[in-house]
């Protein structure tokens, strides 16, 4: 491992409240002890503004990286893209005119990007465009060891700094459509935690937001350092995989404008994975707060107590 010894000691606590990211129920996650909410600090650093009130065709293609020579990485994007809104996304469709804000998502273990399409093209169509990369060790098909999810914030930032270049690439289909100046991580689980950690141990400086999905701070800590990076957390109050009590915890740490919607019926996240009632809400809610955390979009941010008790499927605890 290249991670801190210290890391070595959550090999028990990874293992039980990780497995199952994607599938069946699993031991539940403990909670961390000892946290206390934080005092505020100022408000995002985006500049006020307005998000696309068109909905875009969503195109999809793969970036293939390595990190290291011995961590490949293939990268899942999807984007606006021309043509008529809906639809399933259509591979390498000429991408939408704009410049559009950047969304790093980190999957659970035993798990692909292609498992959150319906959600992560959703979030594409309302004017973002959305990084998946599929980790070397924790990926369907990898052994999976969950202590390499300690690894995995230092590999989406690798992605970022790899997509990001896409921007000024000269024959890309994205040169000139990335707003290298917004960007946000999200993740799910142990994509949740790699999350997590690209806002603590290894704080990745150009995020400005993040959204947490059933995630924990089990070996990355809760030690929420840099500017103020707005987060949203989005926990099922039944989870069976990663406790309701470990993500609510961790929400309590960060210092930041926050916000936590539960669902009191959700489990560790069939809500993410299949189109339904609840998915509806969660792709609403985090819609809005991306528009608000990536485009400055202030009117986006009061939709969202509206968007998240639709249906009363789900509160919304709101420190925004």
């Amino acid at each position: 491992m290249r991670r801190r010894p210290a890391a070595l000691v959550t090999a028990a606590l990874l293992t039980a409240g990780l497995a199952g990211c994607s599938g069946g129920a699993a031991p539940a996650g403990r909670a961390v002890p000892g946290l206390s909410p934080q005092p505020s600090t100022p408000a995002p650093r985006v500049p006020a503004g307005h998000a696309p009130t068109e909905s875009f065709a969503v195109g999809v293609r793969r970036l293939d990286l390595n990190r290291d020579g011995d961590r490949p990485l293939p990268v899942t994007i999807w984007y606006p893209a021309r043509g008529a809104a809906g639809g399933t996304p259509q591979r390498s469709a000429p991408a939408a005119t704009g410049r559009f804000p950047v969304v790093m998502f980190s999957h659970g273990l035993g798990g692909r990007p292609e498992d959150y399409q319906l959600l992560l093209s959703r979030w594409a169509a309302a004017g973002f465009v959305v990084a998946a990369p599929r980790f070397p060790h924790t990926g369907a098909g990898g052994d999976g060891n969950p202590l390499d999810v300690l690894n995995q914030p230092a590999d989406v930032s690798y992605a970022l700094t790899r997509v990001l270049a896409l921007d000024t690439k000269a024959g890309d289909p994205l040169r000139g459509r990335l707003d290298a100046e917004r960007v946000a991580a999200a993740g799910h689980s142990a994509g949740g935690v790699t999350t997590i950690g690209l806002f603590t141990a290894g704080r990745d400086e150009r995020l400005d937001a993040g959204i947490v999905f059933a995630g924990t701070a089990l070996g990355v800590g809760t030690g929420f350092a840099g500017a103020a990076a707005p987060q949203l957390f989005v926990h099922g109050e039944a989870d069976e995989v990663v406790s309701y009590a470990s993500g609510r915890a961790v929400y309590d740490a960060v210092p930041w404008p926050k916000a936590m919607l539960s669902l009191p019926k959700g489990d560790h996240g069939r809500a993410l994975l299949g189109d339904g009632r609840a998915l509806r809400v969660v792709a609403d809610t985090t819609v809005e707060f991306l528009r608000w955390t990536l485009y400055g979009d202030a009117a986006a941010k009061r939709r969202l107590p509206t968007d998240a008790a639709r249906g009363n499927l789900a509160t919304l605890d709101d420190h925004l």
